[in-house]
């Protein structure tokens, strides 16, 4: 049963719900509402901050924490519908994400629609991942991770990275991932009435297609659950039971794993989409927090002993050669 935190939260969310769908607030209106918000949202202790612009024109920051590994990092991109969201307005979690997975982690302000729609916000999630092996990371020390609509970039990352037959990351991560634009209605009639009435307040159903543009929803780099998932790395979801995105994260995990991609499948029951930035107050968040450093730590020694393995059969391979 969810915690008394978190239905709090759900109250206050609940209570937004009626005052938006009258007033039908602006992207423009949204994005500066979420702003201001994230003013209250201040980063842990003991993660250091470094802003930087990749290849002079990205935006992105460093989360450092001081016990950080020294080789090990995680490219981190933002949810908000691929309309919303910033660097300021998630800062706070991913540096809570930075520290409990003792990584340093790249998070990049990707561009957004409707000035900016598909494939920018792509394009943008594969420049920060090709800067990252630039500058001296290997892919096998290299997680790429993102919640809701940056859990389906991430995928669509991971996706497009396998097509042109570029090295794969170690991990992907996605915290109740977007994995189809098409939101249908039955999805929404069977959600929990609450964030059905968000949903429907804030316009989500119209995000997807601004972002896709003139593109179809069901694009597998838009929509990845329509993709053929094979030659995926080890993913994580994780997703309440309680949002419109469970269905499709679920039918998401199915089709990897008959692709034969390891997927770790972690359901939360009740929660609000977005738990995870609220973790200050509601121990879910902490919890699902934790349980992305337990599966990262897990898969370290897996991929030591996949570089081992690739390590002696490269070295036989050149025996044989020279023989």
């Amino acid at each position: 049963m969810p915690s008394f935190q978190h239905l709090l939260l759900k109250q206050l969310l609940t209570a937004a719900a009626a005052p938006l769908a009258r007033r039908k607030p602006s992207v423009g209106a949204m994005r500066l509402a979420m702003e201001a918000g994230s003013l209250f949202n201040f980063m842990p202790w003991k993660v250091n901050l470094e802003s930087l612009k990749l290849d002079k024109r990205l935006e992105a920051e460093w989360l450092r924490p001081r016990a950080a590994h020294p080789t090990r990092v995680m490219l981190y991109l933002h949810g908000g519908g691929y309309v919303l969201g910033s660097l300021n307005t998630h800062r706070s979690l991913v540096g809570s994400l930075a520290q409990r997975c003792g990584l340093n982690v790249l998070t990049i302000n990707y561009r957004k629609a409707p000035d900016h729609p598909f494939p920018a916000a792509l394009d943008d999630a594969r420049r920060a991942y090709r800067w990252l092996l630039r500058h001296g990371y290997q892919p096998h020390d290299v997680v790429v991770a993102g919640d809701s609509a940056g859990g389906g970039l991430a995928l669509a990352l991971l996706l497009a990275l396998r097509d042109a037959g570029e090295p794969l990351p170690a991990a992907g991560i996605g915290l109740s991932p977007w994995t189809d634009l098409n939101l249908p209605i039955t999805a929404l009639r069977r959600v929990a009435r609450e964030e059905g009435l968000l949903l429907e307040a804030l316009q989500m159903r119209n995000w997807g297609p601004l972002y896709a543009h003139k593109t179809a929803l069901s694009h597998p780099l838009l929509s990845p659950l329509q993709a053929d998932l094979h030659g995926l790395p080890p993913l994580l979801i994780q997703v309440s039971t309680a949002e419109v995105l469970y269905d499709d994260a679920l039918r998401f995990a199915d089709k990897a794993r008959a692709a034969g991609v390891p997927v770790t499948l972690q359901p939360f029951e009740g929660l609000v989409h977005w738990w995870h930035l609220f973790w200050r107050i509601v121990p879910e968040a902490r919890q699902a927090l934790d349980q992305v450093a337990a599966f990262l730590e897990k898969r370290w020694p897996q991929v030591e002993a996949e570089q081992r393995r690739a390590a002696a059969t490269s070295r036989q391979a050149r025996g044989r050669m020279a023989a």
